[in-house]
């Protein structure tokens, strides 16, 4: 595979932003995690405040929780996706596509640091095409 076109500057930049975004996104899940403990903590206790009584309430909570759920599975995707960017610098092949061995453009890489393909094989790839 094709090495990193990108300088030690840029490169230094893109591990900042992936680094960044990495942190922002452990953060976002402590606080989910903490909320839905509480949350727990309080159903445990009895407090039947707290419970629906209505249907509609039960849905809601149901609705809730499918929510928290699919936002946590999206935020541990995209943390595997900025862990395999850091992997590529490490490697020295962060800004290589993937797919085509070309390089990323660095207006891509600012857009999303941790595409791992060029835009050309990514809208391929979502067209089903390859």
């Amino acid at each position: 595979m094709k090495k990193s076109h990108l300088s030690s500057a840029n490169i230094e930049h893109f591990k900042q932003l992936l680094l960044e975004k990495r942190r922002e996104i452990l953060t976002n899940v402590n606080e989910i995690e903490d909320e839905t403990l509480k949350k727990s903590r309080l159903d445990a206790t009895g407090d039947l405040s707290s419970m629906p009584i209505h249907m509609a309430d039960l849905g809601t909570d149901n609705y809730e929780q499918e929510f928290v759920l699919g936002l946590m599975d999206s935020e541990r995707k995209l943390l595997n996706e900025i862990d395999d960017a850091l992997q590529r610098i490490e490697d020295g092949t962060y800004g290589v596509c993937e797919g085509t061995g070309k390089l990323i453009r660095k207006a891509r890489l600012e857009a999303q640091p941790w595409a791992k393909y060029c835009v050309e094989y990514a809208k391929m790839l979502e067209r089903g095409t390859i």
